[in-house]
């Protein structure tokens, strides 16, 4: 039994799969496996993957060609865990070599942990560095971060094997289990990773690592690109569900999070509304009262108050105070921008309908 098992699924990742399993080789931290998981790949990836498990006893290739969905891949590669850690990485990104290390060392600094991300080097399909992956680091925000978009890069994370188990969490399903059956959501594919992150955050503590420890590769392959607004309706599903569930958990009034959710980095548009400061008055209420008091949930509170006036000149003045008081985050700023582009660029921004929060 290794310390960590890493769990990689690959369909056709042939490009880039190489560089990917050499990182884990390369890591400084040696105890650990890797869990290779092959959905019917068609490129040579299934042989390639063969090629490293032969030189490294450390690294085991399964096939999943009956799977349906990467949900399904991946709940078939926990059942096949048995590590204290298990790692996520995909097929094309990058560990830089200290990840599981600072990992290993975060865990263990922190009993009550059950999953932890990083920051990390965003880089195209020739490696070169093309932004930053933008997540919270502050004590206390990843919980109500998770209520508006996901709060970790799904390949940069690290989770405690025995939490999950403890809480049934897989894949794809409401392991929350607070919401009548009939109501319950399924996310095979698209935000599954989103569902996931945002039930452990209501479950038990979860942060994201100060530490640059993954290059998350943007190629034109990406699900996120080739079905960008596809997987946006899905996860403004997911958000709305995660509300629902929080209130009913928690014992609260529902609210609806999509007016201040900014999957993607951007606003939908909901009916002809611009003014949801009074919703927002309702969300800030139930969030103080459940969450415990932290400079995360500050700073997520004052974000999402910048969104609830859509008036441009409104939303540019509370937008600077906002930014001279907490700072600038890349995907606060672009979900800002995009917004203040005027109608021209609200016009590929996705309308939605409004919910009934009072039932």
């Amino acid at each position: 039994m290794a310390t960590i098992d890493v769990l990689m699924p690959v369909k056709n990742g042939m490009a880039y799969l190489e560089a990917s399993i050499a990182s884990i080789r390369n890591q400084t931290f040696r105890d650990w496996r890797m869990i290779v998981l092959d959905h019917a790949s068609s490129d040579g990836s299934f042989e390639c993957a063969s090629k490293f498990a032969e030189a490294d006893s450390r690294i085991t290739v399964r096939r999943f060609p009956e799977r349906d969905s990467l949900s399904d891949i991946l709940n078939g590669g926990l059942a096949l865990c048995d590590a204290k850690y298990v790692l996520r990485q995909d097929a094309d990104d990058v560990s830089l070599p200290q990840r599981m290390a600072v990992m290993v060392d975060a865990f263990s600094a922190n009993p009550d942990l059950i999953c932890a991300g990083s920051l990390g080097d965003i880089i195209n399909g020739r490696d070169r560095v093309v932004g930053r992956l933008d997540m919270p680091v502050e004590e206390g925000a990843y919980a109500p971060l998770s209520l508006f978009r996901i709060p970790s890069s799904n390949p940069a994370v690290c989770f405690r094997l025995d939490s999950l188990r403890r809480v049934g969490a897989l894949y794809g399903i409401d392991f929350l289990r607070v919401l009548p059956e009939h109501r319950r959501l399924a996310v095979p594919a698209l935000a599954e990773d989103y569902f996931f992150l945002g039930q452990l955050a209501m479950l038990g503590r979860c942060v994201n690592l100060k530490e640059p420890l993954i290059r998350y590769r943007w190629h034109q392959t990406n699900i996120s690109k080739i079905k960008a607004m596809e997987q946006l309706r899905v996860a403004l599903d997911v958000s709305r569900y995660l509300a629902d569930s929080f209130a009913a958990l928690h014992g609260t009034a529902k609210f609806d999070p999509a007016p201040f959710c900014n999957h993607g980095e951007r606003l939908f548009l909901i009916g002809q509304e611009t003014d949801f400061r009074a919703q927002f008055d309702a969300l800030k209420k139930t969030l103080v009262r459940v969450l415990p008091p932290s400079r995360g949930l500050q700073r997520e509170l004052a974000f999402r108050e910048v969104l609830a006036d859509r008036r441009s000149a409104a939303m540019a003045a509370k937008y600077a105070s906002f930014a001279a008081r907490h700072g600038v985050r890349p995907s606060e700023w672009h979900t800002v921008k995009s917004w203040l582009a005027g109608s021209l660029r609200r016009q590929t921004l996705l309308q939605v309908a409004p919910v009934n929060t009072a039932t």
